[in-house]
């Protein structure tokens, strides 16, 4: 439907109204999320009570605006919320908003409490996000970098596209979606307790900015020579349980830890299995975040919102990292050369600093990159990888997916009425392309001279067998363990896979094939 557009200068005073504020909406295929603040100025810091109503009538179903003219549609959740601004440069940098949410069993000024719900069949939880791509003008990149390592992290959030009205006004498309918290179907967290294994988990912490310091690292960011920049820091932020909430005895446990992690990246023995960097991280996480990060060439991954979060001793009592914020990476970003396809942004701190900023990527990263053990390990994930959701037939499948979502009804077509931006400069687009077939034209084409650039850099050779890989599938799991275990019994097996079992290449298939395999898995 097509709609004249109007000039509006959005502002704090009527809730950063859309550029267009006349756009209508009548019928989507996506969910439509309704939110009644009642002419109320949502804050960046403090929540407050608003009314949220989501329609959605299932896959592959129309969702109408006009409840009246459709009746019988069906409402995925309405109840109240605790709603504020969230974001750093998403929320200063954009004129369309990202908002935090948590969901209520009554208003705040009725004493609502935070109560958990299942919102368009993600799990039960109290705490989300509505995500607001603007500067990414495929809105995709973040869905796009979850989809991808979804299959390898411990955990990923998941989202959903929807077409939002605020207070009446039509705000676009953004996307619903989980935040890194404790929940039992998110990072699955115990609360800490203050003695014994209770106090040893769960915490969740991220490298942020130095506006909220609640933890200073001992040691420096390093140069791509291994030479400290002496006047950076690297900051921790705690975030669940809250700073603020959390025992004297807790903020002393947590900060042991990340000093005890960071005393065993830095130590000589930094490789020693028993006393070096293993006994605190998760390898195979790192490396599956360093993965994600770097196909994306994500120029604030590792200093800005990088996650980690830390389990009890008697579940795991290694660090582990969580994927979020992705929105400037995959050739979005003009600055510190994030367009690039042919870098590895953790080597990236010389040019952050040069360019002023405080935030620089921590030692650990060089540190592991440094270890021949930790390098061969990227090297035969990303082997996995590129044979499994990596693939570029598998990559350029799901941008179309997605792309195809957001147009096929307008989506779109209505968001960008309401945010003109095409053939406009956006910070910090490297790209400014002319209309939505141009961007994910240029997104595949970058997708393509990336995958090229680290296949080179990681050795990657398609033709290659996969070690450990026993069934010929692309990828070593529980199955490549099975198929051994079968040789070993007598069972019926192929050629192939019983020449395969022999991992270890002693000429016997037996347990040591079997452990071979199981230490692939868990990136030993």
């Amino acid at each position: 439907m097509a709609v004249a557009l109007a000039t509006h200068a959005n502002s704090w005073w009527d809730n950063f109204m859309p550029t267009n504020p006349h756009v209508r909406l009548t019928e989507t295929n996506l969910p439509i999320v309704w939110l009644d603040v009642d002419g109320e100025m949502i804050d960046r810091y403090e929540r407050i009570t608003a009314r949220m109503k989501i329609l959605h009538n299932g896959d592959g179903q129309l969702n109408y605006a006009d409840t009246v003219a459709h009746p019988g549609q069906k409402i995925d959740y309405e109840g109240y919320i605790a709603l504020r601004y969230r974001g750093n440069s998403s929320f200063s940098s954009g004129s369309k908003k990202p908002y935090s949410f948590r969901t209520l069993d009554a208003p705040l000024e009725e004493n609502g409490q935070k109560v958990k719900v299942k919102i368009l069949d993600m799990p039960k939880d109290n705490n989300w996000a509505l995500l607001a791509p603007y500067s990414d003008k495929s809105m995709m990149r973040d869905m796009l970098a979850f989809e991808l390592a979804r299959p390898w992290m411990d955990y990923v959030p998941d989202g959903r596209y929807c077409e939002l009205v605020l207070d009446g006004t039509y705000y676009g498309v953004y996307v619903l979606t989980e935040v890194v918290s404790k929940g039992k179907h998110r990072c699955d967290l115990d609360d800490p307790g203050t003695e014994g294994d209770a106090l040893t988990g769960g915490y969740i912490l991220e490298v942020d900015r130095d506006d909220e310091v609640t933890h200073l690292s001992k040691y420096k960011p390093l140069n791509s020579r291994g030479n400290p920049i002496t006047s950076r820091n690297i900051v921790f932020q705690y975030k669940s349980p809250d700073y603020e909430d959390m025992t004297d005895e807790q903020i002393a446990y947590i900060n042991a830890r990340v000093d005890a992690m960071e005393d065993a990246l830095h130590s000589s023995q930094y490789r020693d299995p028993e006393v070096g960097y293993r006994k605190y991280i998760d390898p195979q996480s790192f490396a599956d975040y360093q993965l994600a990060q770097e196909f994306g060439h994500n120029v604030d991954a590792y200093r800005l919102s990088a996650k980690f979060f830390k389990r009890r001793d008697s579940v795991d009592q290694r660090f582990k990292m969580v994927l979020w914020d992705m929105n400037l990476a995959y050739g979005n970003s003009d600055y510190y050369n994030g367009w690039r396809t042919d870098t590895w942004v953790y080597l990236n701190n010389e040019q952050l600093y040069r360019e002023g900023d405080n935030q620089l990527v921590p030692f650990w990263w060089y540190r592991l990159n440094q270890d021949p053990d930790y390098t061969a390990m990227l090297k035969q994930r990303w082997a996995q990888y590129r044979r499994a959701n990596f693939s570029d037939d598998r990559i350029m499948a799901l941008v179309d997916s997605i792309a195809n979502v957001l147009t096929v009804h307008d989506a779109e077509s209505r968001n960008s009425r309401a945010w003109p931006t095409w053939g406009q400069y956006v910070w910090p687009n490297k790209y400014i392309s002319i209309n939505y077939d141009d961007e994910i034209d240029y997104l595949k084409s970058w997708l393509a001279d990336r995958l090229e650039w680290i296949d080179r850099q990681l050795d990657y050779d398609p033709n290659a067998s996969l070690p450990g890989d026993v069934t010929g599938d692309g990828v070593v799991d529980i199955s490549d363990v099975n198929t051994v275990i079968n040789v070993m019994l007598g069972r019926a097996a192929s050629d192939e896979q019983r020449a395969g079992s022999d991992v270890t290449g002693d000429g016997v298939v037996d347990i040591s094939d079997v452990n071979d395999i199981i230490n692939i898995m868990l990136g030993k």
